[in-house]
């Protein structure tokens, strides 16, 4: 090929590649950020909060449904918080949306292109995990989030986005990937949701997951100080953590407690006491007059409540 071809075909590549980044380009990796930006503040929150470094969310219709949605089995993965992997998802698309608007030359042309695969793929993901999340809150756990509704939302508007700005010159490539990942997404969600929300033997509607642990004669003992002080732990039947914090007592022990129920439409259900007390999250003690929220290690529990025995 004469030398005046090639370059001609490789100012054309240039050509192409600006076109790409041109001004009419930008708006859409500077609205994809913006959005990737509200997403990553919408999890970001949610996790903190999950971690006990943020206080309470207000949460708009009721603090009660996003609590249900957020504690449930499903709130969870990897033994973290299910928004942390939002929040990761959506820092992503935020650094793939921004870097090719602030970096220069070469590196610049290079990660362009790349970047708009990027995106899209990442956003099919995030679209379909997103709708399969607003399934299990709808049939499922039955309650209504907000904050996962906004990011179901955003997750379905970066994937829109990212199939308008970029170049797609092979259509059916486009297709495939996405399909594809979509499947991959879907079918690993499905397995997920299914091993996570296999139902435990003899739990109905509105009850607790029964205890199966063994008591030792420290936690029968601890229990029973619990219970002649008049401290309460105020819980929720769908909260894992309120589970795990039985749990720690064993099942003869746990029953010594005297658990509140919160949940509205729990068995034997207090939740206008819970209002009144201003019970923000699950579960949480009352001892000596004092609410604490989180799950508690014994010896915390008996050190608060003034047990002095051993063996904790």
């Amino acid at each position: 090929m004469p030398s005046s071809a090639v370059t001609s075909t490789r100012l054309a590549d240039r050509l192409n590649s600006r076109r790409r980044t041109d001004p009419g380009r930008r708006w859409v990796r500077v609205t994809m950020a913006v959005l990737a930006s509200i997403g990553a503040i919408d999890t970001g929150s949610i996790t903190l909060k999950r971690w006990g470094l943020l206080t309470p969310l207000v949460c708009p219709g009721g603090a009660e449904g996003c609590d249900k949605v957020l504690n449930s089995a499903w709130g969870s993965l990897f033994g973290q918080p299910l928004s942390l992997f939002g929040f990761l998802a959506y820092t992503a698309v935020l650094l793939m949306a921004v870097l090719p608007l602030v970096l220069k030359g070469e590196a610049r042309t290079a990660l362009n292109e790349r970047s708009w695969w990027g995106l899209f793929l990442v956003s099919t993901g995030m679209a379909v995990f997103s709708l399969l999340l607003m399934g299990l809150m709808v049939f499922r756990i039955q309650a209504f989030c907000p904050f996962c509704v906004i990011s179901a939302v955003l997750s379905l508007a970066l994937l829109v986005l990212s199939l308008v700005g970029g170049e797609w010159d092979d259509r059916g490539q486009l297709l495939f990937r996405g399909v594809l990942v979509g499947l991959i997404v879907l079918l690993t969600g499905f397995g997920w949701s299914s091993a996570v929300g296999r139902p435990e033997g003899g739990v109905g509607k509105g009850v607790p997951i029964p205890v199966t642990g063994p008591s030792t004669p420290a936690t029968l003992a601890l229990a029973d100080h619990l219970s002649r002080t008049d401290a309460r732990m105020y819980s929720a039947y769908w909260c894992p953590h309120c589970h795990e914090q039985k749990e720690l007592f064993g099942k003869a022990a746990s029953e010594k407690l005297t658990v509140i129920e919160c949940a509205s439409d729990g068995r034997n259900s207090q939740a206008a006491l819970c209002e009144s007390k201003q019970i923000q999250g699950y579960p949480t003690w009352e001892i000596n007059g004092k609410l604490d929220s989180g799950v508690k290690p014994l010896a915390k529990l008996a050190d608060l409540s003034g047990f002095k025995g051993g063996g904790l």
